[in-house]
């Protein structure tokens, strides 16, 4: 996907980060013209955006007003000068919201986890020249995210975005759709050519989260917002907690600090590239020393299975779990941090040493030795 078109060429971009706001669901006429006029005031919008249809977890909640809603918001476009974005979950969708002049298109997240319905609406895409872009699907699978991307872009669609928004989580959480920033992150670095924006409402789930997440993600350097506001958001028909008013939308926009890429200055980039020679080095010695880890658990695996010792010790187990957090605590780390590390290589070592029970080695002096004996 190397002739990506470049988000200059998107409709109303007038610079970095590209904002698209709007409410979370078009409910009436007079709420979408409200709340739009009210957004673009702050000139600092560049696409507004609206739900007309929208997927519900469960039937019986307001699903959208349908196509009756898209002249209202080709009505907000009208009076603001601003391009228009709508979600479509249907190839029937696609037809529709061509129809009616829609700018910009967006995949959902419930969508972009069926390969099927992605390619239904690529196929209805086939031919025509409009942006398009695809959320996360709900669940961590980067190769669904990609698999989207790369469907529409085989039939022809080459401005195409990605939406970062969260990912679903089991019990209770800080955030609706924990971010998992890592997992973007290894998006971009498998198609840096594609533009990445940030969704902090379906992220965050409450308006508290949006200013401090949506300053994250432009730190670490993506491209654009999508972020709900509505005249009154404690009285919307969906989503009510994560979206902000338009004048919060401004304060919030007016907040955000911009990051450079790379910094022009000559001597602040050899200070720069210093500390980075330095952790490169550190890094090398963090990978030698766990590569010397491992070795030590293969002997250990070695040593269980001459001794016919189970594989997992609870007692050791607990040891390390217990004592690592409080060495980082110790040093000024944060202890959830190493927790993680260390769930991950004793993961690690139990497939390690799995493997090595598998073996008929009898080549090492601890299996020689029990075999003598």
């Amino acid at each position: 996907m190397q002739d990506i078109v470049p988000l200059t060429s998107w409709p109303a971009y007038t610079g970095l980060p590209y904002i698209i706001a709007g409410p979370c669901s078009a409910e009436t006429e007079e709420q979408v013209l409200e709340t739009c006029l009210a957004i673009a005031a702050s000139h600092k919008v560049s696409v507004l955006r609206a739900g007309v249809w929208k997927p519900r977890t469960r039937p019986g909640h307001f699903e959208g007003i349908g196509e009756a809603a898209l002249p209202w918001l080709k009505k907000a476009s009208q009076l603001t000068g601003l391009p228009i974005t709508v979600e479509v979950a249907t190839a029937k969708h696609v037809e529709t919201a061509l129809k009616h002049g829609v700018d910009i298109l967006w995949v959902g997240a419930r969508s972009t986890v069926n390969p099927f319905t992605v390619q239904e609406i690529a196929e209805a895409l086939r031919g025509v020249t409009i942006p398009v872009m695809v959320k996360n699907p709900i669940n961590p699978d980067l190769a669904l995210w990609v698999g989207a991307l790369e469907r529409l872009y085989k039939s022809g669609l080459r401005q195409l975005a990605a939406i970062h928004r969260g990912f679903s989580a089991l019990g209770e959480q800080k955030y609706r759709n924990p971010p998992q920033w890592q997992l973007a992150l290894n998006f971009k670095s498998q198609l840096p050519q594609i533009p990445l924006f940030f969704d902090p409402s379906h992220t965050a789930g409450k308006r508290a989260f949006i200013y401090s997440l949506s300053q994250k993600a432009l730190n670490l350097n993506y491209d654009g917002l999508m972020i709900e506001s509505h005249r009154s958001p404690d009285e919307a028909w969906s989503d009510a907690a994560q979206q902000v008013t338009p004048r919060e939308l401004q304060n919030i926009l007016q907040k955000l600090c911009i990051r450079q890429e790379s910094t022009p200055d000559r001597e602040d980039s050899s200070y720069l590239e210093e500390l980075r020679s330095r952790i490169d080095a550190l890094d090398r010695e963090m990978i030698e020393s766990l590569a010397m880890r491992m070795r030590l658990v293969e002997d250990i695996g070695l040593f269980k299975k001459s001794h016919n010792l189970a594989i997992f010790q609870r007692e050791r187990w607990t040891e390390i779990f217990q004592t690592r957090p409080q060495w980082a605590k110790e040093l000024g780390l944060e202890q959830e941090i190493v927790q993680k590390i260390f769930l991950l290589i004793h993961e690690t070592s139990i497939n390690i040493q799995t493997e090595t029970f598998k073996k008929n080695d009898t080549s090492n002096p601890l299996l020689q030795k029990k075999a003598e004996g």
